[in-house]
């Protein structure tokens, strides 16, 4: 049986890759729901505006595709790559489709319940390898890029 973590950058030997990482994750976030409002105004006006009765599933609706694309196809959103941050696996493999799905629906949980929303901010900001409660149970990681 593996150690999980003997499959990632360990955060005391390589520092680097966690360096800053929880700020990035933050800001990256900012991006993110930004990105995601430009994406609602289109889809607003190509419903003849009755979008608007339905914003927030909407918003819901358009957030979950977005992370879960842009996560599959890049292990990571517009705005973690803009950071220059990515999302690793257990194995330190870049995570695919159904990881993506795995991930974007843990983060929409945490989002629901404000509790798990702020032990999974905390837990970025204090843990050694920066992991929210959804990076624990699925033993993903974000790590700065390789430049």
């Amino acid at each position: 049986m593996y150690s999980q973590a003997s499959y990632l950058p360990d955060p005391v030997q390589n520092r680097e890759f966690y360096a800053d990482v929880p700020v990035k994750r933050a800001i990256a976030w900012i991006i993110d729901v930004i990105v995601v409002a430009a994406l609602v105004v289109p889809a607003v006006v190509f419903t003849a505006f009755i979008g608007l009765f339905f914003l927030v599933p909407l918003y819901l609706v358009l957030s979950f595709a977005y992370r879960t694309i842009t996560i599959a196809n890049g292990s990571a959103t517009w705005g973690m790559r803009l950071m220059a941050i990515e999302l690793r696996d257990a194995l330190g493999q870049r995570l695919n489709l159904g990881q993506a799905f795995l991930h974007t629906l843990g983060y929409s949980l945490s989002l629901s319940f404000m509790p798990v929303q702020l032990i999974s901010a905390v837990c970025m900001c204090a843990t050694e390898r920066g992991q929210g409660v959804t990076d624990m149970a699925l033993g993903t990681v974000m790590i700065n890029r390789r430049s």
